[in-house]
């Protein structure tokens, strides 16, 4: 097996593409004109969506439902709490959410409407129907009021954003004084005595996986690289601060993988 590291990857990907005119940012490891990137963040999930749940049970070896439990319980679910989840479209925080508070509420907004249908099928299979609500939107300019939710989670989503900082303070918009904002996301950097190993895992092992359950290498090429593009935690704590938000934090996870970052709306 050859291994390919980051450094490798990005040069590679920089030496084979052409500069797109205007605004710019990434897609993985590729530079995209800014205004294509969420239809190619909604060709990654439509071609997932079926198998997106199970694909996340395999390369993880399970360990992300540990890290969703987690969420959960930092949130700590109270009754008559209304949750708005953002890219969730497979009710997976959703469910769970529910599941911890008998008369809890919950809004799956996600731009992916394929990944939506998904999560409203098993939410009328499961008896959460009554509960879920199911609304196609953009994490930069969120379908909700001010000061209108109890608290507001992301999983696995934030890095797929166009502009990370509009969705930021999005959440913090929709928020109500003294309401919690929850994002569980991977890290670009892990301990380093795991870096290289993890590294030649997400590089050659992840992407083969994908094209193996979901027949798609593509994207889940690209799931490993906008893991690399994300913000060290502390970059992202600064701009959860920058949002507006007060004691703001992390919680790292199975080595630095994954973390947990919180902001309060005061």
């Amino acid at each position: 097996m050859v291994s390919s590291s980051k450094d490798d990857m990005m040069s590679e990907t920089a030496e084979n593409q052409t500069e797109p005119k205007g605004a710019t940012t990434h897609f993985g490891f590729k530079t995209v004109a800014e205004d294509a990137k969420a239809d190619m963040v909604k060709g990654v999930f439509n071609s997932v969506a079926k198998r997106y749940d199970i694909m996340n049970d395999v390369m993880s070896v399970g360990v992300h439902r540990i890290w969703k439990n987690s969420l959960i319980d930092s949130l700590n679910p109270r009754p008559g709490m209304h949750l708005l989840d953002l890219a969730g479209g497979t009710g997976d925080i959703a469910f769970r959410f529910l599941d911890a508070v008998r008369d809890g509420t919950v809004t799956v907004c996600d731009i992916n409407a394929e990944m939506l249908a998904v999560g409203q099928e098993r939410a009328v299979a499961q008896g959460y129907a009554d509960r879920a609500e199911f609304v196609c939107g953009d994490a930069m300019k969120l379908p909700f009021d001010n000061r209108s939710v109890d608290a507001y989670t992301i999983s696995f989503g934030i890095r797929n954003v166009t502009r990370i900082e509009e969705a930021l303070s999005e959440a913090f918009r929709v928020l109500k004084p003294g309401a919690k904002f929850y994002c569980l996301e991977f890290s670009p950097q892990v301990v380093p005595v795991l870096q290289k190993a993890y590294d030649t895992y997400s590089f050659n092992v992840i992407p083969k996986m994908g094209e193996m359950i979901t027949n798609d290498r593509d994207s889940y090429q690209y799931f490993v690289e906008s893991i690399r593009r994300f913000p060290t935690p502390q970059k992202f704590a600064d701009m959860i601060k920058a949002a507006g938000f007060s004691r703001v934090g992390w919680r790292s996870m199975s080595a630095g993988i994954a973390a947990i970052h919180t902001g309060t709306r005061i």
